[in-house]
């Protein structure tokens, strides 16, 4: 019986120590070291060999990727799962992790490969009436209900799927370590076993893993190191948009973006979502103006709200949602300073409609002439856009991929665009009104914009 030793192991990146430190010297985190307990055994691979052989014998064409099915799902994975590889699907419990997957499997499997699902969190019953919802269930999708690596290797080796799908991999346990399920260690000793497992039959591996409140991925950091590809999977709660996101691939970019709707008949790609944003607008309001943000490389439009409400006997406050509180109180204090405009005696409220994150620098003019327009009570025309960012200074600095923005800014409809002096010129029939200062935005808008609108 293999005998057990006692670790320290950082519960961030898995560094392990011979005795226990506050602060891990490895991740530089606090209070993140645990004592467990590790059996002195290693897992043998089977069928393992020392030989090399050349690289030009090797056929690159057993990499290429296979279409899951799920155009959404295809494009942001740069066409489709690669065999061999191993693929970690992080996201919040209940934000649709398991019905995004059980969509791949049936699709995969529908196509006449054979899938392999380890339900871990649910009994067989519970996939399979999930299964039975999204649609028919093939007889090549198949189903583990084993948590123990051992078996699951065992499966893939016997069956040599196209896919197996791991939900979750905090629920897997790797007998040669002596820790409960969840633990650094068993993920860690799991994954591995499994990715091996994996590269060696050319099957491709998708692993379900949770976050932590932070919103970082739970367990080790060093899994997202092992994979070969992170994807993260979120939204709002108040909302059915769901967004699939790549942080990290091997095999393809990193700045696609793939967009859902949770129906009841489970996950639909939503292929326009700027008309979602944008649906239930209504352009005479004051303090409303559309922005071209970036999701990825993805140009998407979104409605910004702002209310200025003057009040008397104590400082200003201010409430933010989808926006980045900091730029807001930044593009506050310019508008202050820069072009006269005093925000410090206001309750101000700034909202993205839909669900939709302005967590970039394209936003700060769209929200200066949106405060504007609060301010003054008059509103901003219909087919006009604002991008731009916005200095210390008071200048208007361009932004990356201002030509896509411009271009979708066109498609659906807005003929005329408010941008940095510098901004490249957008698709025939978009009018662009240039301007160098924050103060020369703002003038911009009554004489030029409001007789036209």
């Amino acid at each position: 019986m293999a005998k057990n030793r006692k670790v320290y192991v950082c519960r961030a990146c898995g560094a392990q120590f011979p005795s226990w430190t506050g602060r891990c010297s490895a991740c530089q985190e606090w209070a993140s070291i645990g004592e467990v307990a590790v059996a002195e055994q290693r897992v043998a691979a089977p069928g393992r060999t020392g030989s090399t052989k050349p690289l030009a014998s090797v056929d690159p064409d057993l990499a290429l990727p296979f279409p899951v099915g799920f155009d959404e799902v295809d494009r942001v994975l740069g066409g489709g799962l690669t065999p061999g590889s191993a693929t970690l699907l992080a996201g919040e419990p209940g934000i649709g992790k398991s019905t995004l997957t059980m969509q791949i499997a049936l699709s995969v499997a529908s196509a006449g490969a054979s899938v392999i699902l380890v339900t871990g969190e649910e009994a067989p019953t519970q996939v399979a009436a999930r299964a039975a919802r999204l649609g028919a269930i093939p007889s090549s999708l198949l189903v583990v209900d084993d948590v123990a690596t051992d078996v699951i290797a065992a499966a893939m080796a016997e069956t040599e799927p196209q896919l197996i799908i791991v939900d979750s991999i905090q629920t897997l346990r790797a007998d040669a370590i002596d820790s409960a399920p969840g633990s650094v260690t068993q993920v860690k000793a799991s994954a591995a076993q499994l990715i091996d497992a994996a590269k060696r039959h050319g099957i491709s591996l998708l692993m379900i893993g949770h976050v932590t409140k932070e919103g970082s991925v739970a367990g080790p950091r060093v899994l997202e190191h092992m994979v070969d590809t992170v994807l993260t999977f979120d939204g709002d709660r108040h909302s059915e948009l769901r967004f699939l996101r790549v942080t990290k691939h091997r095999f393809g970019p990193t700045s696609e973006l793939g967009i859902f709707d949770m129906t009841a008949e489970g996950l639909a790609a939503v292929p326009d979502p700027s008309l979602r944003y944008l649906a239930d607008r209504r352009s005479s309001m004051p303090g409303s103006v559309v922005v071209p943000f970036l999701v990825g490389r993805r140009p998407l439009l979104a409605e910004l709200q702002t209310l200025v409400q003057p009040i008397q006997g104590r400082a200003g406050q201010s409430s933010v949602q989808g926006f980045d509180p900091k730029r807001q109180a930044m593009v506050a204090a310019v508008m202050a300073t820069h072009a006269g405009y005093r925000l410090s005696s206001a309750d101000i409220f700034v909202s993205v409609v839909g669900g939709a994150k302005l967590d970039e620098p394209a936003g700060d003019l769209g929200l200066a002439v949106a405060l504007a327009s609060a301010l003054d009570g008059k509103p901003v025309p219909a087919d006009v856009v604002v991008c731009g960012e916005i200095g210390l200074g008071g200048e208007v600095r361009s932004v990356p991929l201002i030509t896509e923005r411009l271009h979708e800014s066109y498609r659906l409809g807005f003929r005329t665009a408010i941008v940095p002096r510098s901004a490249p010129d957008g698709p025939t029939g978009l009018r662009l009104l240039r301007a160098e200062s924050l103060a020369e935005a703002l003038n911009l808008v009554p004489p030029q914009l409001r007789s036209t609108g």
